[in-house]
């Protein structure tokens, strides 16, 4: 690799500045992409597809939903390109400004009474732009965190990347909670709007935060040596497709949970057992106030013990916690669903809080955007996007609950596997001195590598 060019680098960002930074950032995409995940559940069954019942509506919504996670490979691809070849700064700019304009257009968006089929239309293509934009935001976000970190606190630098997205969530959340003491009519006449047009204003935050940083001194060095990829997708499916196809398992297991929990859960609660709306979402905010600093003291753990252990603990906690989320639910107990809400979103932050860090490290410095924005986003395609329509479908046609969390915990567990998959590949590339996944700004030495 060739030296840094004579003139100073700049300083790394210390660890407030770049939490501020990254977690602010990714707050403002996952706030808007995961507003339409609690729409979907709630109310664009009944805005969108009012002809049908509201079970098939639900599903249809969740099908709409799912086609933004069929878009997120696609932008994790282009995205990847474009971090791995240009920068990690300016590709996750794009993807801020694409979220948030696909956003604000799905608040203003006409209803199926006021003009008909083109009303649901309309909201698969901005479903479709906002799944471009979310599928190289994450990437983005951890590279410049992970990046910037100095050795021995990769998973702590890391995890604010993994803290926006619940703190996103948590966002979206609130104001929906908020919304639900609006009465029924008013909610769905132009309540529901509110959190998608407020993202207007968000815009503006996530450009000028993002605009402040530096790139990762270990990309410049890659760039300024002029030892970039030049086709970073084909590259990395040529020399890491393992690490891909074990980094995808991973995500898909953990997503399928997260979506379980976030709209599934949601849309079951209060369609199929009748449950309050603000009662769930009350306890959703309760369960994401708690992911935040859960995922923070995990990553910060995996800096110390390594960092698949944390995360295999966290996957099987998912398997068993499948059964018992539901199960709890189905119980209608206020005390219960407060319960079993937080105790699933502490959980998983034992496998989240770490995903940054554990994914940059498996993947060689020259395609690592296009390797971890792939595999985190394949993962959330097949594991978040279809679990809503799956775990309905399944509802659907055996009348209960329980095959919908077989389902969620054969994926948790087939993230184990991969984990433990990848643990044994790193080892041997340890053991045989291959250093590619290391670069000067996250040199080895971490204890959990």
């Amino acid at each position: 690799m060739s030296a840094l060019p004579s003139n100073e680098p700049p300083a790394r960002p210390g660890l407030p500045r770049l939490a501020t930074a990254t977690s602010i950032g990714t707050a403002i995409e996952y706030y808007d992409f995961i507003a339409y995940a609690i729409a979907a559940g709630l109310v664009f069954n009944r805005v969108f597809f009012p002809e049908l019942d509201q079970l098939t509506g639900t599903l249809l919504s969740f099908v709409v939903f799912f086609t933004g996670f069929l878009a997120r490979p696609v932008g994790a691809v282009l995205t990847g390109h474009f971090g791995d070849r240009v920068g990690r700064k300016r590709t996750f700019i794009a993807t801020v400004l694409t979220m948030g304009t696909a956003t604000v257009l799905i608040g203003a968006l006409p209803t199926y009474q006021q003009i008909g089929l083109l009303a649901p239309a309309v909201l698969l293509l901005l479903r479709v732009l906002q799944g471009v934009a979310a599928g190289g935001e994450w990437g983005g976000a951890a590279l410049v965190a992970v990046e910037h970190a100095p050795p021995g606190r990769r998973g702590l630098y890391g995890s604010w990347s993994m803290v926006g997205i619940s703190a996103g969530g948590l966002l979206a959340t609130v104001a929906f909670a908020l919304l639900s003491f609006l009465d029924e009519a008013a909610f769905l006449a132009w309540g529901w709007r509110l959190p998608f047009v407020a993202s207007a204003l968000l815009i503006v935050v996530g450009f000028w935060v993002r605009w402040s940083l530096a790139e990762p001194e270990g990309f410049r060095a890659v760039r300024d040596g002029a030892a970039v990829a030049r086709l970073p997708v084909v590259e990395l499916l040529r020399t890491a497709w393992r690490s891909v196809l074990l980094a995808t398992g991973v995500s898909i297991g953990y997503n399928a949970f997260v979506y379980l929990v976030f709209t599934f859960g949601l849309a079951y609660a209060t369609g199929q057992l009748n449950l309050p709306r603000q009662l769930v979402l009350t306890a959703t905010v309760v369960g994401l106030a708690v992911q935040i600093p859960s995922i923070v003291a995990a990553a910060a753990l995996s800096d110390r013990i390594p960092r698949a252990r944390i995360m295999i603990a966290g996957g099987l906690f998912m398997a068993v916690d499948a059964f018992v989320f539901l199960a709890l639910l189905g119980t209608g107990n206020t005390v219960a669903v407060y319960a079993t809400i937080v105790l699933a979103y502490a959980g998983a932050a034992l496998m989240y809080g770490p995903l940054a860090a554990y994914f940059a490290e498996s993947f060689d410095l020259r395609v690592r955007y296009s390797g971890i924005s792939l595999s985190y986003q394949l993962g959330a395609s097949l594991g978040g996007g279809l679990t809503p329509t799956v775990l309905t479908l399944l509802v659907l046609a055996t009348g209960g609950a329980l095959a919908a969390s077989a389902y969620v915990a054969a994926l948790a567990l087939l993230a184990v596997g991969c984990l433990v998959g990848l643990d044994r590949q790193a080892r041997r590339r340890a053991a045989g001195g291959d250093l590619t996944t290391a670069d000067p700004v996250v040199a080895a030495g971490d204890a959990a590598t």
